[in-house]
């Protein structure tokens, strides 16, 4: 976004008591069209923001919060936000690992992720606690051990595999997910950790009772699998599957497994490159569409 549009008037910025600002895509110009309104609010009491800035040098972190926002508006009372910031400068990475970690601001808890999506890209999140908002993007294998109950749609996304345990948590973590990509090259099988999970929470079914919406084609076809098959993940609500047709013929070997038959018994709408016509077990195995 280049602008924001809905600010026509510059000289009332000094007289607001509250602004939110929410924008769902990658943001360009944060640092000349965005962050000088800030310094003008100076009578500001509330400030909501959800922001995904790229192409800056460094990170929006705590530092940058305090020292470049807050300073400026010392009136301000509640902070609620959101803002990650895509950076694909090498020179950040060097003793960079992935990473999260709990801090204030104004007395304020803030959790703080850094997360590769490639080799080359990371992406810093920040945001206040309890988290207010229903859209969530490119968190990893790395969240805290909190609850998002405002969260409906999520993306995730990691260099590192996604293992079972992951989905179990991710599950209990965003009890009211309704939409939910996975974005992940790697296979489950060349993750390590699984060997050191434990035996008990390998057998656990992760259960995403609200989930309408699966949308797997940027994953391995490990991730096709953990979600269809009834022991490994329940999905009751499933409306609508995006999906690869070569995994999906795979994971239910060709329509007629039975531990992949429930996940797909309600599904309406399934979008995938896929042939022409289909066999009459395609049509047994998603009744409804």
């Amino acid at each position: 976004m280049d602008d924001i549009s809905t600010v026509r008037n510059i000289d009332e910025l000094a007289t607001l008591k509250y602004f939110s600002f929410k924008y769902d895509y990658l943001i360009n110009s944060y640092d000349t069209n965005i962050l000088p309104l800030f310094r003008r609010m100076k009578y500001l009491e509330k400030l909501t923001l959800y922001l995904r800035v790229q192409n800056r040098s460094t990170f929006l972190d705590k530092t940058h919060l305090e020292n470049e926002i807050l300073s400026y508006i010392p009136t301000l009372q509640l902070f609620t936000f959101y803002i990650s910031t895509y950076n694909e400068t090498i020179d950040l990475f060097h003793n960079m690992v992935a990473q999260q970690s709990m801090i204030y601001i104004k007395n304020q808890h803030v959790n703080s992720i850094i997360n590769y999506i490639s080799d080359c890209i990371a992406v810093c999140s920040i945001f206040s606690i309890p988290f207010a908002f229903h859209r969530l993007e490119d968190i990893g294998n790395l969240f805290p051990d909190i609850i998002f109950n405002h969260v409906t749609y999520l993306l995730v996304q990691d260099i590192n595999p996604f293992n079972h345990e992951f989905f179990i948590r991710l599950a209990r973590a965003f009890p009211l997910l309704k939409t939910l990509r996975v974005f992940n090259c790697e296979s489950q099988s060349s993750n390590t950790t699984d060997v050191c999970l434990d035996e008990s929470t390998s057998n656990v079914i992760a259960e995403y009772p609200h989930l309408t919406v699966l949308d797997v084609t940027g994953g391995e076809i490990d991730y096709t699998e953990q979600f269809l098959n009834e022991t490994k993940t329940y999905v009751p609500c499933l409306i609508q599957l995006i999906v690869i047709y070569n995994d999906l013929r795979l994971v239910t070997n060709n329509f007629t497994r039975q531990e992949t038959r429930r996940n797909c018994a309600n599904v309406q709408r399934l979008e995938m490159i896929r042939p022409l016509a289909h066999t009459h077990d395609f049509y047994v195995y998603f009744p409804l569409l």
